[in-house]
């Protein structure tokens, strides 16, 4: 059997006990950490009877946590209290404690190899650390602190690419930058203004930004997720957006824009696979949707039980695990077993 989009099918819910902000799984099991609104992390076991959210204990963070990653048997959340925190995930206790950032983290992820971990936050900096040691490697800096209004700007979005070898960062203005990791040389830029919106008479602020950032599998493309231009900015009324960069000659190549399923997209992914991205997020409510990574046409949509704030993908790809306000949604899009592979399951695992 092989994933399939168009079978995807939420099959079950777990109630979370605040906003699920942040999503990780340790590989090869279905151990999910999760972190949100209520400053804490949890493990939820979906191989126990009854999963529940079990609490880490000990010094945690003392804010919203935004960020999850795994880095091999240790987990490193990020938080609004710009901290850092290694976790021991057996004992479900801290073992490190990395003050990382003046502002507000947004976002930590990990390089494919496992060796670096990059945050961004909202002193519009990213830095890359030593995923064992915690020792800081890089700081990244080109996104300016101020809007073109003269807000405060935020830097929302990183990801690496699956060699490894670059990052991508994404601001609230819709700048991107590429960058090599192992010099912290500025590759490259791009602009995706449409996903700022300023609203001069309601709130008179700027709202929407770029909040989510991936690299296709080749490296070749990136892709920025957020929000279309927003009427209501108290309901997130804009479409979903994300648009898609050929690196090679610095120019987007598709713009992906849903009035369907309206919002921010929060995350996007690209499977092994490459014929098609996953695209998360939501206002109100939420949404999954897939894409044809040539065309730019959609493949399915799904609405989700809760706004979804990030997912994570099992190791065969055809499981999504999701967080977002209030609950856990473990949703499936695997193909049916042919004639044969239904007589003799083997065969669905051994080729033969």
């Amino acid at each position: 059997m092989s994933a399939d989009p168009t079978k995807f099918k939420v099959a079950r819910t777990i109630r979370l006990k605040s906003i699920g902000l942040c999503i990780a799984r340790l590989p090869q099991t279905e151990r999910l950490f999760v972190g949100g609104s209520d400053f804490k992390v949890y493990e939820i076991n979906l191989t126990a009877e009854n999963p529940e959210p079990i609490e880490f204990q000990g010094e945690g963070h003392q804010s919203y946590v935004t960020g999850a990653a795994m880095v091999g048997q240790q987990l490193v959340t990020s938080g609004y209290d710009g901290r850092l925190i290694w976790w021991d995930v057996e004992q479900r206790v801290p073992c490190r404690n990395v003050i990382a950032h003046e502002r507000w983290i947004r976002k930590v992820v990990a390089s494919p190899d496992g060796r670096r971990i990059a945050t961004v936050a909202d002193d519009m900096l990213c830095k890359v650390w030593n995923a064992d040691t915690g020792d800081l490697l890089l700081t990244l800096v080109d996104h300016k602190p101020m809007t073109p209004h003269h807000f405060p700007s935020m830097l929302y979005a990183v990801a690496f690419s699956t060699d490894g070898l670059f990052l991508a960062t994404g601001d609230r203005v819709g700048h991107v930058v590429i960058w090599e990791v192992a010099s912290g040389k500025k590759l490259s830029e791009v602009e995706a203004p449409v996903m700022y919106t300023w609203d001069p008479k309601q709130r008179r602020h700027s709202i929407g930004g770029i909040r989510s950032v991936a690299f296709s599998r080749d490296g070749r493309r990136v892709a920025a997720g957020g929000i279309g231009t927003i009427g209501n900015i108290d309901h997130l009324d804009g479409p979903s957006r994300v648009e898609i960069f050929d690196l090679q000659v610095g120019q987007r190549v598709q713009e992906i824009s849903d009035t369907t399923y309206k919002g921010l997209v929060e995350q996007i992914a690209f499977p092994v696979s490459e014929s098609w991205g996953i695209f998360g997020g939501g206002d109100n409510g939420g949404f999954i949707s897939f894409y044809d990574t040539e065309t730019g046409k959609p493949l399915h949509q799904s609405k989700m039980p809760m706004h979804v704030h990030a997912f994570v993908l099992n190791d065969a790809e055809d499981t999504l695990y999701a967080a977002g306000h209030n609950q856990l949604a473990v949703a499936e899009f695997k193909a049916e077993a042919n004639e044969e592979q239904k007589l003799d399951p083997a065969a669905a695992t051994t080729g033969n």
